[in-house]
């Protein structure tokens, strides 16, 4: 996830793209760097659902799919929350640690109500 790794490497996770060549959709290369220019507000809104945790203090890569995430409820109103969070809770089931997947779930749900109203 280029997310993930430009965060631990310090760098554009969109410099990081094109640095190693990976042609992606532009989609992709949309809510990168949506994530990239939102960031504050995004680590804002982890931050006041996350309740108990840091984000700094969280592991990184529920970091960086808590950040596609949120992003995604907040600009692409055409994906269905339920998606969102379904394909969230899963990446993070599959890849962080054993109780990602609860957290992340619990972050978005409290979120989702605040960032979609209509739905």
């Amino acid at each position: 996830m280029l997310l993930y790794e430009a965060e631990q490497r310090a760098v554009s996770a969109l410099l990081l793209g094109e640095d190693r060549e990976i042609v992606a959709a532009e989609t992709v290369r949309a809510l990168v760097a949506g994530v990239e220019d939102s960031i504050a507000a995004i680590d804002a809104a982890i931050a006041s659902s996350a309740r108990g945790w840091a984000v700094d203090r969280m592991p990184a890569l529920d970091r960086a799919i808590l950040r596609l995430a949120i992003y995604e409820l907040m600009s692409r109103t055409d994906v269905p929350v339920a998606v969102v969070i379904d394909e969230a809770v899963e990446l993070a089931k599959k890849f962080s640690t054993d109780d990602s997947g609860r957290f992340v779930n619990g972050v978005l749900a409290t979120l989702a109500r605040t960032l979609r109203l209509a739905e």
